[in-house]
C-alpha cells in the first residue's frame, strides 16, 4: 500500500488505529488539516467522542471540505463511521453528508447498557469484498451510545436492543461502528480488506 492518510478528526483511538495499521506493514501519515492531505491512495477516519466537536474540528481544518472531495477509498471507524452521514441526533449537528441517513441515540432498555460496550456479534446481510474472511459468527468490540439504523448500505448489522448497522459500504465509501483495532482477527482482517479494495 502506497500511502494511507489518517485523518485526526480529536479521537483517543488515533494511536491504537496507528497501531493496528503498523501490524499490517502498513505506516499511515497523520493528517492535521486539509493542507496535509495531499493524494493518498486511502483515507481512515478514526474516532471516539461526540459529532458536535468532531464536526466542528473537521470545519475547522478544512477537512470536512476535503473529505467530501476524495475520490479514493475512505473508511469511517465509530464515530467516523457516524460522521459519514447527513446528521446525528447527538447535538442535531450536520454531518458529512457522504451516505444518505441520520445517526440515532440507542434506546435505554430494560438490562441494556447504554453506551453499548463490549462484544457483538456481526450478522452478515450481503456479500461484499469488505467482509472477505470475516465468518458469519464473528464477534467485534463496540464502545458507542448512537448507531445508524440498519439500510440499503448496511453490510453487517448487530443487535443491542435494537438492530443497528455495524459494518456499511457505498462504492468507496465505508464504515464500521465497532473498532477493528481492538477486535483482534476479526478488525485486522477488516483493514486488511479495506486495504485491498479497488479504488474504482
Amino acid at each position: 500500500m502506497s500511502t494511507v492518510a489518517l485523518i485526526d478528526a480529536g479521537g483517543a483511538n488515533l494511536g491504537s488505529v496507528r497501531y493496528a495499521l503498523e501490524r499490517l506493514g502498513v505506516v499511515p501519515r497523520i493528517v492535521r488539516d486539509a493542507d496535509e492531505l495531499g493524494l493518498p491512495a486511502r483515507v481512515i477516519l478514526p474516532g471516539v467522542g461526540a459529532a458536535p466537536q468532531a464536526m466542528r474540528l473537521l470545519r475547522e481544518r478544512g477537512l470536512d471540505v476535503a473529505l467530501r472531495a476524495l475520490e479514493v477509498p475512505l473508511l469511517g471507524i465509530c464515530l467516523g463511521m457516524q460522521l459519514l452521514f447527513e446528521r446525528s441526533e447527538e447535538g442535531e449537528v450536520e454531518c458529512l453528508g457522504l451516505l444518505p441517513g441520520k445517526v440515532r441515540r440507542l434506546a435505554p432498555q430494560p438490562g441494556l447498557r447504554v453506551p453499548h460496550m463490549g462484544w457483538n456479534r456481526l450478522r452478515p446481510l450481503r456479500v461484499d469484498p469488505l467482509l472477505d474472511g470475516i465468518p458469519a459468527d464473528a464477534h467485534a468490540y463496540f464502545v458507542h451510545g448512537y448507531a445508524v439504523p440498519v439500510t440499503g448500505d448496511c453490510l453487517a448489522a448487530s443487535e443491542h436492543g435494537t438492530a443497528f448497522a455495524a459494518m456499511v459500504r457505498r462504492g468507496r465509501l465505508c464504515g464500521a461502528q465497532f473498532h477493528p483495532e481492538r477486535s483482534s482477527d476479526v478488525g485486522a482482517r477488516l483493514l486488511r480488506n479495506f486495504l485491498a479494495l479497488e479504488a474504482a
